[in-house]
């Protein structure tokens, strides 16, 4: 295999024999550099991490313990795979290594058939375990981080299953983009959403919220699925996520100035809370994660109503969280599904 024959092994131990022996029986297959005690080993691994470490135990200064227990404690060398090769043989001794981090344990004297065996079982782990994870970062640039979370951990799965839930749910576009961006290039207008959409979605994220979608240059989010504090603070989340939308395409729009395009940027919002149907839906093959209901188009609608740098709230959003924020009661709009106008209000800003 061609990504086990680029790895590199770090032998560590203090009998020249037994590096010799060990040096000889893997080099050819990998890079193998040594140390003859812990200090050195250590200094070896914080300039030059290998992608596996063969340990000794019983070494004078700082034995193989520490040196484990050191690089687990470091996020930069916690995930390199460790190896004791040690004469301790004791249950207790290989129990300890085992819970100090290490993934395997060979007791001394060794058979090098074993010590290649297993040195390329936890190379290919590590490879496969590599993989899955930019696989996993990947994967996690289309879908929203918290569904990405809830899958991980086991909470959510990815079958047709949908549930009710209170929810507050949030629109948001640019306020005439398509005649602000007539006159630009292509690719400036590329830059520009993908700059905006970079803004947003860090604030989205901040306040864990879970991004729905973007339709050109709207978004949708959601709060209070897949995890949810109450309705209450999901709500407040909301909001507190909406307000400081408002102060970033502001200052975006500054630095548009800076960079010689004319170009004011203002975004109108709207949010809804009330009952969803939140889940899967699709076919057994290919899925969304989305959101269904009445809300979702009342908070469209509210957005759609909203004047330029303007948040809108509907009347339970505003029961929820108004202690919390500075606002006012507007004018009731029409909504399709609703029997009687709705009340709504302006945030701008938190109490």
């Amino acid at each position: 295999m061609e990504e086990l024959s680029n790895c590199t092994v770090l032998v560590v131990d203090d009998t020249k024999t037994n590096i010799d022996i060990l040096v000889d029986a893997l080099h050819g297959e990998y890079e193998v550099s040594v140390a003859m005690d812990g200090e050195r080993a250590l200094e070896i691994v914080n300039t030059d991490p290998p992608d596996l470490i063969l340990l000794d135990i019983m070494m004078p200064g700082i034995d193989g313990y520490e040196v484990c227990r050191k690089l687990k404690s470091e996020p930069k060398t916690s995930s390199i795979p460790i190896i004791f090769i040690t004469a301790m043989s004791e249950i207790e001794n290989k129990t300890k290594g085992l819970e100090l981090g290490a993934v395997d344990y060979i007791t001394k004297p060794f058979e090098v058939a074993e010590v290649k065996a297993r040195v390329k079982t936890h190379l290919s782990l590590m490879i496969a375990n590599k993989k899955l994870q930019q696989l996993s970062s990947q994967l996690s640039k289309y879908v929203s981080s918290e569904v990405t979370q809830s899958i991980m951990d086991g909470k959510t799965e990815a079958i047709i299953k949908s549930s009710r839930k209170m929810l507050s749910v949030f629109f948001s576009d640019i306020v005439g983009f398509s005649r602000k961006t007539d006159l630009l290039e292509p690719e400036d207008i590329t830059l520009l959403l993908n700059k905006y959409f970079d803004r947003m979605e860090s604030i989205i994220r901040k306040y864990n919220g879970t991004l729905d979608k973007y339709m050109g240059d709207s978004i949708m989010v959601f709060f209070g699925d897949p995890s949810t504090k109450g309705a209450k603070e999901d709500a407040l989340s909301c909001v507190k996520m909406a307000i400081e939308m408002q102060k970033q395409v502001h200052d975006l729009s500054g630095e548009w100035d800076e960079h010689g395009m004319d170009i004011t940027l203002q975004i109108r919002a709207g949010i809804f809370t009330g009952y969803c149907t939140v889940g899967n839906f699709g076919s057994e093959d290919q899925m969304d994660y989305t959101i269904i209901g009445n809300p979702v188009n009342a908070a469209s609608r509210l957005e759609s109503a909203a004047s330029p740098g303007e948040t809108l709230i509907s009347h339970d959003t505003w029961t929820l969280i108004n202690e919390h924020v500075e606002g006012k009661e507007k004018n009731a709009i029409v909504v399709k599904g609703f029997h009687e106008p709705l009340r709504v209000y302006k945030v701008s800003g938190i109490k």
